[in-house]
């Protein structure tokens, strides 16, 4: 038995169904004007200056994840560009985009650390707040107890022998100031110490002096017994910091494989341990509201040697008060606890994050770390459109008198088949404008000159869509069979002959955006999008509506205005009824 044609009233139906939720899902975005690009309404210039001397190589590196920061899905239409061996230019539509200075000039270099010392846990007993000119010192063991050989411990020469490893206190004792029988005195002088040097420089000697001796120190390489037993020196330099009042970053050096002191942004020391893992380690990386949570957090994926540490970390510190800490560029965003064994690889970093902030943190983590660092206060300025607004208007009026010509014709040619032509153009015209004002909400999807000439393309593609359809069934009518027929026997064979036509589109469409670059992947985009749609009302609409028309006797018995009349078709007469 012959499969019976779908009802194409019902298909009709739902398709205008899918359009109306499309359109209200644009109502509730709350936009009816697309994001245009730069070179139709201007927008904002953000001039970076390289510190040093960074190679071209380097410089090069930083444009390209600039350009994917800025970019994300690649229709933003953002411009990154280097200029003179120092400067990257980042131009951005739309006026006031100061927001995206955090996304474009961070370094992103994230590391997860742990907590050998904080300010609010009271590990270290820190004695932070101590005169600049006190050189804090690991603190001798004095006699009180006896030790395991029952020696007292109170000659001097065996006390300092007795200290736990690599010149370390207990964690929790604490650092004196000062030696025995050595008082600090009230005056600050420019005397020589013992350490060397002048007591006036002892604070950036302190720094140096725990990474000198966290690099001979054999738990650095074990930072989960590290935190247990920290170096006195590294716990003597933070001791004496203070987080400087204006959140500058650490007074050291962001070395993954050294011990670090810092504050996070409220303004809290921490003492970490060297870098368990790294932001290189990261899989993935958005920004959402948790299940259960009210705020945004920016939610990490990490790979799989990353995934086996991170277990490793939560395993050690389940069950106690100690912490990890998540570093970015040298400054602590979370210092959190562990409230679970984590094996999946999926952590959170949580803060005090709006949408804007933890999708910035998000998308800067994501594209990686940039390999070099940028002067503070960069240039920012707002840019005119790049073409008039006569030649814009000029173009688009070119546009529309083109696509009127073309719907002219098919009016002309096909007659009363053309209202399907007409029809169906104003329909894909429709979802396409629906589609890109969605994305201008939802992905950041600006329309510039380069996009609109991909639209316009894709209206090529559409029409021959339609022509390939109503050819084939002129051909089965002039075979003897009716139009009811026709339109199936027709729809079988010129549907391959679209869909070949349409897939090699995308195809060119896909390859296009893949390996270009700016605006010509708005290009790509857009007719990419287009192709899709035009495949979308050709099995939805074109084809339901021609079977639809079918049913009436305008067009199925070759009325003179249907443009299946004899005289169109070169036979005698047109097949009646339903049936061949």
């Amino acid at each position: 038995m012959a499969r019976r044609p779908s009802n194409p009233g019902r298909t009709l139906v739902a398709f205008f169904a899918s359009v109306a939720v499309l359109f209200g899902l644009v109502a509730l975005a709350g936009s009816w004007t697309p994001q245009l690009g730069l070179d139709l309404q201007g927008g904002t210039s953000i001039t970076l200056r390289a510190e040093g001397d960074p190679t071209d190589e380097s410089l090069e590196e930083a444009r390209k994840i600039i350009d994917d920061r800025v970019n994300g899905s690649g229709v933003a239409e953002a411009e990154v560009t280097t200029q003179g061996g120092k400067d990257i230019v980042v131009e951005v539509p739309g006026e006031n985009r100061r927001d995206l200075l955090d996304t474009v000039q961070r370094t992103a270099q994230l590391r997860f650390r742990l907590v050998a010392c904080s300010q609010v846990d009271g590990r270290c007993q820190s004695t932070t707040g101590l005169p600049e000119q006190i050189i804090p010192e690991a603190p001798t063991t004095n006699g009180g107890g006896n030790g395991a050989d029952g020696s007292n411990g109170s000659d001097g020469s065996e006390g300092t022998d007795q200290q736990q490893g690599n010149n370390r206190p207990a964690l929790g004792f604490g650092v004196k100031a000062g030696g025995e029988g050595e008082q600090p005195t009230e005056e600050p002088t420019e005397e020589p110490t013992q350490q060397g040097g002048t007591k006036k420089n002892n604070q950036a000697d302190v720094y140096e002096q725990c990474v000198t001796a966290a690099a001979d120190d054999p738990l650095t390489d074990e930072p989960l017994q590290w935190v247990d037993q920290p170096t006195s020196e590294c716990v003597a330099a933070f001791a004496q910091y203070q987080c400087p009042a204006d959140g500058s970053g650490s007074p050291m050096a962001d070395d993954p494989e050294t011990p670090l002191v810092t504050c996070d942004e409220d303004g809290v020391a921490y003492l970490l341990s060297p870098a368990m893992i790294e932001g290189t380690e990261l899989s993935d990386a958005s920004s959402a509201i948790p299940q259960g949570q009210v705020a945004y957090a920016v939610l990490l994926s990490f790979d799989g040697g990353g995934t086996r540490t991170f277990a490793e970390i939560s395993r050690s510190l389940f069950g106690t008060e100690k912490q990890f800490a998540i570093v970015l560029d040298g400054q602590v965003l979370s210092a959190p606890t562990m409230d679970g064994v984590i094996v999946d690889g999926n952590a959170q970093i949580t803060g005090d994050f709006n949408e804007e902030r933890a999708a910035s943190l998000a998308t800067s983590l994501k594209f990686g770390a940039l390999p070099i660092a940028f002067e503070d206060d960069p240039l920012t300025q707002v840019v005119g459109p790049t073409l008039a607004g006569d030649q814009l208007s000029a173009g688009l009026l070119a546009g529309g008198i083109g696509l009127g010509v073309v719907m002219l014709y098919c009016l002309l040619y096909y007659r009363g088949l053309g209202t399907v032509v007409i029809a169906s153009l104003v329909v894909a015209g429709a979802i396409t404008y629906g589609m890109v004002l969605l994305l201008s909400e939802t992905a950041g999807f600006t329309l510039t000159l380069p996009g609109i000439a991909g639209l316009i393309v894709a209206v090529g593609i559409t029409a021959d869509s339609f022509i390939v359809l109503f050819e084939r069934i002129r051909d089965e009518m002039r075979d003897g069979k009716s139009m009811r027929v026709a339109v199936e026997s027709g729809w079988k064979r010129a549907r391959n002959t679209a869909v070949a036509a349409d897939v090699v589109s995308i195809l060119a469409a896909v390859i296009l955006y893949i390996f270009a670059a700016g605006v010509v992947k708005g290009f790509a985009f857009a007719l990419g999008l287009t192709t899709i749609i035009d495949l979308v009302v050709f099995f939805f609409f074109t084809k339901p509506a021609v079977s639809w028309l079918a049913r009436f006797p305008f067009f199925h018995s070759g009325h003179k205005l249907s443009g299946l009349n004899p005289e169109t078709l070169g036979v005698d007469r047109v097949p009646a009824g339903g049936t061949a």
